[in-house]
């Protein structure tokens, strides 16, 4: 099945060059030139786009509001989204990623280069989480909340156990602390995210030789690595 990419960027060129190659790489494009108009695509139930390519600096409402917007939206909390901007600095990465981005692309880029990390991005996001997971040493069980490492029983908090569900169920993508207040929390949630780094801090001490399988990515989140 042909997959729908969404493509929401002002400049016409860069606009057509996605489209084109796009089309030549067997993806269905679809372009939107403002974020009003990339948010009405992107919430039609019939077009149902597989990703969204997303430049941070659009007319109108901006892209990082425009991603906001869509994490919201229950239709597409879930759907993958790569920003492309000409800002590099690490702090616009870590807003960028903080507002629910997937990946980040620097402008300027290579056509190879997005298409490679579509691919990748629609691969994590693509898989089926099944009821249980297993690598070398943890073992998790999602519905009695069973967890284990290296055979022996870790007893973990609610708060926790949705923490580590959460990051294994986003196994290799970068988790910010504000996404995973928001879904382990509540969007209600305004503390200090020290109190996430507390948790994460105390879910790795009890998982004691598995607490490695959770990656600290310096200035924006967390990443569940396993434990192979």
């Amino acid at each position: 099945m042909q997959q729908t990419i969404l493509v929401i960027e002002d400049d016409e060129d860069i606009a057509e060059s996605l489209r084109y190659n796009l089309k030549r790489e067997g993806f269905k494009p679809l372009v939107a030139e403002t974020g009003e108009k990339g948010l009405r695509l992107a919430l039609d139930e019939k077009l149902r786009p597989s990703l969204i390519l997303l430049d941070l600096m659009l007319p109108g409402m901006s892209g990082m509001e425009l991603c906001r917007r869509l994490r919201r939206e229950s239709a597409t909390e879930d759907l993958p989204i790569i920003m492309l901007t000409a800002r590099a600095a690490e702090g616009d990465k870590v807003l960028g990623l903080e507002s629910g981005a997937d990946d980040y692309i620097v402008k300027p880029f290579s056509i190879k280069e997005v298409i490679a990390r579509i691919r990748a991005v629609l691969r994590r996001t693509e898989k089926e989480v099944p009821p249980q997971y297993k690598d070398a040493r943890l073992a998790v069980d999602f519905a009695d909340m069973r967890v284990t490492c290296s055979d022996n029983a870790v007893k973990l908090t609610r708060k926790e156990f949705a923490l580590l569900e959460h990051l294994i169920k986003n196994s290799g993508r970068v988790a910010s602390r504000q996404q995973l207040l928001d879904n382990v929390w509540g969007y209600s949630y305004f503390g200090d995210t020290r109190t996430l780094d507390v948790h994460i801090r105390r879910l790795r001490q009890k998982l004691d030789d598995c607490g490695g399988c959770i990656e600290t990515v310096v200035g924006v989140g967390y990443r569940f690595i396993g434990c192979d």
